[in-house]
């Protein structure tokens, strides 16, 4: 482990974002391509001395306003639909969302953390997408401002533990990951994306190069592993 003085300015956390059963191949409701494959990466980056490592996971009710079994037809197509969320605090202020499979319902097999996952050394399980009401692909808040109608513990959690930066891994890269990467900066965290270790719904231009372009524009770094930013900062040397 490093010492405490390493960490007196430099208190990193990993974040592993929904690394949950219905994401993963070979059975997920919503499995992201060769999602179950980054385990190995994760792990690895687990036996580091992060000061805090934290896993999130979505967990709907079975009526959430994501699910396209939830609206009616024609318009409730899994991954072709779209449907436009009020705020439900402000109908002024509106978010159009892509209608998806019924997933990582509470109390399912499919919102389980994936077995390969090395549970035991995460420190915290932040559940998220609970308001059926709202879409939630950041692990931090809804997409909403104005107001917030749900926050998750996670930046306190973080905030808390004194943390400085954080490594986000898991899934999915054009999805969930990307929306808690930007939300972590906004919360004033210095923030990296682990790209061995995150895969995209869409691996090509609109969903893994739409999300890179868009984190070079806000400051949210896409590092790998290995690599500096990981051997330089977080090596197990004492």
């Amino acid at each position: 482990m490093a010492s405490a003085e390493k960490y007196t300015d430099f208190r990193p956390a990993l974040l592993i974002v929904d690394f949950q059963e219905d994401f993963c191949p070979p059975h997920g409701a919503l499995a992201v391509d060769d999602g179950r494959s980054i385990a190995s990466t994760v792990n690895s980056l687990l036996q580091l001395p992060f000061v805090l490592k934290v896993a999130t996971k979505d967990f709907h009710p079975p009526d959430h306003i994501s699910f396209a079994s939830n609206h009616p037809a024609p318009d409730n197509k899994p991954f072709e639909s779209f449907t436009t969320i009020c705020n439900p605090h402000n109908p002024s202020e509106t978010a159009r969302t892509r209608l998806w499979p019924v997933h990582c319902v509470q109390g399912t097999q499919g919102a389980e953390l994936i077995p390969e996952l090395d549970i035991s050394r995460v420190d915290h399980v932040v559940e998220k997408g609970q308001d059926k009401r709202v879409e939630m692909y950041s692990a931090f808040t809804d997409p909403f401002r104005n107001p917030s109608v749900v926050r998750s513990e996670l930046a306190s959690i973080l905030k808390d533990a004194e943390v400085s930066h954080v490594y986000i891994v898991g899934l999915a890269m054009d999805y969930c990951v990307r929306y808690t990467a930007i939300d972590s900066l906004k919360e004033g965290f210095v923030t990296y994306v682990v790209k061995e270790a995150t895969k995209a719904v869409d691996p090509g231009y609109c969903g893994w190069g739409d999300t890179e372009k868009e984190f070079a524009k806000v400051g949210v770094s896409l590092i790998s592993a290995p690599g500096p930013e990981i051997d330089k900062d977080l090596s197990t040397e004492t």
